[in-house]
């Protein structure tokens, strides 16, 4: 093997990991990670944007230290991965982000649970989009508090349902506020008990649905860009106005956290990240850079990283050094004085020392890779190799103009042989495996939530929209009609099964069937529940094109007990004396073990 290939093969495969010091709970900061979710490099006016204002972000940046080489996944649930569990997002399980393909592997370890372990209260709020029942679930993944919802996304951003500790409850008002608030309660309480606290705020905007508060869109609303994308004919610009305005939400928000941390007087001992999970969910401006959300060109895997640590960190630090989503549990654990032996070998690498100003320190030479389906992209300090092995010097082209591949011959081989032994070592049929059923009864939860989106169905039902995440089945007309989900009891025992339904009068009277082997279960339609679908008043762009569903408030439907067996099996749900063509719609199969409680 070529010096440089098996340079980079090593470092690529297995990276250095720094030591990581001991110090007591007292002596820990608190820790804040802020991640917004379809916000792009350029959506902020640090990096040039003259559309909009983000005073609160620029300054985050300047008081600690910003990245200008930091790098994530094209997408959601892969990023979050890494993120959480310090290594490529194959590694742990995650394919997709949806139908299962989103879960964390459970046996792999999750920052949450390495700073809880070290004496941390530790809390998640907003989107996890990691797994929705245990041992998926935040509260059984080292999260002592979760409010948020676990999807993709969600289908209304006002008043929305969400997950309060495994159980459904009703939030008011515009969910990133909200979310917002509830980090920092949890802040303000654990500093009250002189506890250190780890807290997760997922922010869900600026994904779809575009839906902002009026106050954000009376700035948007209208408004001439002067910052466009690369091509400006691709660009939707009632889109960008309405993330742009979602994106000035982000920032009041941020804003209204620092200012607390300022009156708790522990901003100096407080560190907070804030970074993206990809690229744009558009074509708006972006720096002039290729790509967008689910692309693997600079433009759609290239994220904004703020780290400000006042005591420590100084002010105005630019780290060129790569870096990605995989160095972020290392860096943090290492920054937190928290000394702790990886369950299995991490990716990542701290850059706490370049961080802290030790000159003694210098990064290894690595590559980081970007992977989703249209292949794989490498980034080195200085080239990118495309998915196409098309080769990129990006300090002079972060543009990705200028093809050095045929002028850089050896170079474009290596990074090229490298990348197939990464693909190699990680696109496994073990690592993607999917074929893992939905896990019914484990430990952690009161109960188990199978969403429709997560089902199969048969004759004639159909999803509400084409993207699951909270979408409903509708179409449910005849007896012949099947609803199914594939499970892993962990326990097996007396499950009370309940259903979210709606049903027009003349659907009254039919039995809808629980079954699960030669056990069943069921109930008859009691009352009509007809409510009608919302969201579309609340939206800045038009989503019955893009394939997102709308909302619905579904009724609850007690089906009784049912005995389930431990083990890999089926569920199904069914009708009887169903009359033809009275539509029957589905949300969600709640199933709970008899004296089973969170825990």
């Amino acid at each position: 093997m070529r010096p440089l290939l098996l340079l980079l093969t090593l470092f690529t495969l297995y990276p250095s990991r720094s030591n990581l010091s001991a110090a007591s709970s007292s002596e820990r900061p608190h820790v804040i990670v802020i991640l917004a979710d379809d916000q792009g490099w350029g959506d902020l006016s640090l990096h040039g944007n003259q559309n909009l204002n983000t005073p609160a972000l620029d300054r985050l940046a300047s008081q600690g230290a910003q990245f200008t080489n930091f790098y994530v996944q094209p997408v959601c649930s892969p990023t979050r991965a890494e993120f959480l569990t310090g290594r490529y997002y194959p590694r742990s399980g995650v394919y997709s982000t949806g139908a299962g393909g989103e879960r964390i592997n459970a046996d792999e370890q999750l920052i949450s649970e390495v700073f809880r372990d070290a004496g941390y209260a530790t809390g998640a709020f907003g989107k996890w989009h990691s797994g929705t029942q245990a041992p998926y679930h935040p509260n059984t993944r080292g999260f002592d508090e979760y409010y948020g919802f676990t999807s993709g996304h969600w289908g209304s951003y006002f008043d929305a349902l969400l997950d309060h500790n495994g159980e459904m409850v009703q939030s008011s008002g515009y969910l990133p506020d909200r979310l917002t608030t509830a980090a920092i309660e949890f802040i303000e309480k654990q500093h009250k008990q002189g506890r250190p606290s780890f807290t997760y705020l997922a922010l869900p905007t600026p994904h779809s649905p575009m839906q902002t508060t009026d106050e954000d869109w009376a700035r948007f609303e209208g408004k001439k860009l002067a910052s466009r994308a690369t091509d400006p004919a691709a660009e939707d610009l009632q889109h960008t106005r309405a993330a742009l305005a979602m994106v000035e939400n982000i920032d009041q928000n941020v804003a209204r956290l620092l200012a607390r941390l300022d009156e708790l007087d522990i901003e100096e001992d407080t560190i907070v990240v804030y970074f993206t999970d990809n690229g744009p969910n558009g074509w708006r401006y972006n720096g002039g850079m290729q790509g967008k959300k689910g692309g693997t060109d600079e433009g759609g895997v290239r994220s904004p990283l703020f780290i400000r640590y006042p005591s420590e960190i100084e002010a105005d630090t630019t780290i060129e050094t790569i870096a990605g989503s995989i160095d972020l549990l290392p860096t943090l654990a290492e920054l937190a004085h928290i000394e702790y032996q990886p369950q299995k070998r991490l990716d990542g690498i701290s850059l706490a020392p370049e961080l802290l100003n030790d000159h003694d320190w210098q990064a290894p030479p690595r590559l980081l890779y970007s992977y989703w389906h249209e292949g794989v992209s490498a980034r080195s300090q200085d080239y990118r190799l495309d998915y196409a092995g098309r080769l990129y010097h990006i300090p002079s082209d972060r543009e990705q103009r200028r093809d050095l591949s045929q002028a850089k011959p050896d170079l474009a081989a290596a990074l090229t042989a490298a990348v197939s032994t990464w693909k190699e070592a990680l696109l496994t049929p073990e690592n993607l495996n999917k074929s893992r059923p939905l896990t019914v009864g484990y430990p952690g939860l009161a109960s188990t939530q199978l969403p429709a989106r997560d089902a199969q169905w048969s004759g004639n039902i159909k999803r509400s929209a084409r993207w699951p995440n909270c979408s409903y089945l509708t179409g449910w007309t005849s007896d012949a009609d099947r609803i199914t989900f594939d499970v892993d009891v962990g326990q097996a025992g007396t499950y009370t099964a309940t259903i979210l339904y709606a049903a027009p009068e003349s659907a009254v009277g039919t039995e809808i069937i629980l079954s699960a082997g030669e056990r069943q279960t069921s109930a008859r339609i009691q009352k009509a529940h007809t409510p009608p679908a919302y969201g579309m008043e609340l939206d800045r762009v038009d989503r019955s094109q893009n394939g997102e569903s709308y909302v619905k408030d579904f009724a609850p439907l007690d089906l009784g007990q049912i005995e389930l067996q431990a083990g890999n099996g089926s569920i199904q749900i069914s009708s009887k004396d169903q009359i033809t063509n009275s539509e029957l719609e589905f949300r969600m199969l709640l199933l709970a073990i008899n004296g089973n409680s969170n825990g």
